[in-house]
Formats: C-alpha cells, sequence, structure tokens
C-alpha cells in the first residue's frame, strides 16, 4: 500500500499521495469482513497481503492522472493496527451494549505528501513539497446505525507544519456473507499550514503565469464507497471509488485547476 513496486521516478509525487491514501482505506476497512464471520473475535492476530491499482486525478493545473501498482500489508490484534505506513496503538474500549461501542487509539504515519517541480508544467521553478510523519488521536463510535470517527492530526516531523481534523461516517453492508459494500461520507478541515506549504506560491516563485498566494485554512468533503468479496474466508477483491470537493482556499490557488481529486482502486488481499 505504500511503496511502489517500480521506482517512484516513474510516477509523480502527487499521484503517490492519492494512491497511498486510497489504500489506507481499503487496509483499514477490511478487518470489517471479519466481522461477519466471527474469525477476528476467535483469533488473537492476522496479517493481509495483496496488491492494489489505483488510478488518480489531483488538482494541479496540467497535470495527468496516474495508474499505480502498490503492494498492501496490513497486521491486526488486540493491541495494535498496522496499515502501510501507519500504526496505531489502540487505548481501552467503552462498550455501553453488544451494538453501542467506543474505541480509542494513537497513531503515527509516514504520509506520501508533496510534488516536485517536474510533475506539471504549472510547477516548474517551484521549490519540491515534501512530505512528513504524522502523529495523532482518534475515536470511533460504532452502532447500530452506522461508524462515525474523529481524527486529530498534526505533522510531528516534516515541513509543512501542518495539522488535520477529519471526522468520518460510513456504513458496512454485508450481502450473503460473502459481499461487503461501504458507502462513507468524510470532512477534512486542514489548517492554513498545511494548505500554504502544499497549494501556496511564495514571492520567490512568482512568475508571470503564478502570482504569489499565501493559503488559509479549509474543509475538503470527500464522498466514496468501498465494496468487496470475501471467498474462502480468506480472499478478498476490493473496488474503492472517492471524489473529494475541495476547499475553496484550495480552489483558488494559482496552483489548482480543478475543484474536485478523485480516485479508483482495485485491490486484492489475503489473509493469515
Amino acid at each position: 500500500m505504500q511503496s511502489s513496486f517500480t521506482s517512484t521516478h516513474c510516477f509523480n509525487t502527487a499521484a503517490i499521495r492519492r494512491a497511498t491514501a486510497t489504500l489506507i482505506i481499503i487496509c483499514l476497512s477490511i478487518p470489517l469482513t471479519a466481522l461477519a464471520t466471527g474469525k477476528q473475535a476467535d483469533d488473537d492476530s492476522f496479517w493481509e497481503i495483496g496488491l492494489g491499482v489505483v488510478s488518480s486525478q489531483e488538482a494541479y493545473t496540467g497535470m495527468d492522472s496516474d495508474i499505480m501498482p502498490l503492494p498492501i500489508v496490513a497486521f491486526e490484534n488486540r493491541y495494535i493496527q498496522l496499515s502501510g505506513p501507519e500504526l496505531a496503538l489502540k487505548l481501552p474500549s467503552y462498550e455501553l451494549s453488544d451494538s453501542n461501542e467506543f474505541n480509542f487509539s494513537i497513531f503515527g504515519r509516514y504520509d506520501f505528501l508533496g510534488y516536485e517541480e517536474g510533475d506539471a508544467r504549472i510547477l516548474k521553478g517551484m521549490e519540491d513539497r515534501d512530505g512528513g510523519f504524522w502523529a495523532g488521536f482518534k475515536t470511533e463510535w460504532q452502532n447500530s446505525f452506522a461508524d462515525i470517527s474523529a481524527e486529530f492530526a498534526t505533522e510531528a516531523a516534516g515541513d509543512s507544519k501542518g495539522g488535520s481534523f477529519n471526522l468520518a461516517i460510513e456504513k458496512t453492508w454485508y450481502f450473503k456473507e460473502n459481499f461487503m459494500l461501504t458507502p462513507r461520507l468524510t470532512a477534512n478541515w486542514l489548517d492554513s499550514h498545511y494548505i500554504d506549504y502544499y497549494y501556496g506560491v511564495r514571492k520567490n516563485e512568482v512568475t508571470a503565469d503564478r502570482g504569489y498566494y499565501n493559503g488559509g485554512a479549509g474543509v475538503n468533503v470527500e464522498v466514496g464507497v468501498l465494496g468487496g468479496y470475501m471467498f474462502e474466508q480468506k480472499h478478498f477483491v476490493l473496488l474503492d471509488v472517492g471524489i473529494t470537493s475541495l476547499a475553496s482556499e484550495i480552489k483558488n490557488s494559482p496552483l489548482v485547476d480543478r475543484s474536485t481529486e478523485n480516485s479508483i482502486a482495485l485491490g486484492y488481499l489475503y489473509r493469515f
């Protein structure tokens, strides 16, 4: 999920960002299928390995869409959850009833964010923007209606010094014990440091076609759906589709000519 089988110079770095985020969604969602079979309750831990292919479109002007293969690796037990570049430490949960439970965790992850000036013509002469290591806290409310989660994260090591707050709601349906469908709605608040770093234009980067821009905080809204088919209780085939409506503070950037970003991911996983 988090490192390409081919060298990264074959793909633009913004595409890596989108592909990685999409496959994180796949890895984090797969354990839900175990609830339908009761497997996770019987075993202390499990591994998932597989391969995903992601097609993504970033908002930067003139940046082509990319199709990228990425390996998928995930591990979970009662104490930790590993999903590619994200490692979460589970904190004690609070159960109100069989269908009403709060889960808490702290996490760290490396985000493959940013771009290089060769990724698109509009970025020529821009200084490279790099990813960083993020740390945060997440709480999940699982109930009979839907799963609701809130996540706060800040860049602990990196150049953006950014912060984010993510609020998501999703609902999983199972059909004939082999099919799952999980639509989701996510609002992601990004602070001014984050948006200015990735979408701002510094004074030394101004050209005739690219004016100075100092980005402010804003909210992205994503709508997506994850569908999956499980067979022999070990094999999973998944399709994830998502579209993100960008905050006006991003759309107003002279580096951007789109109001949305989208991604499609197809993945296969084997659980053992």
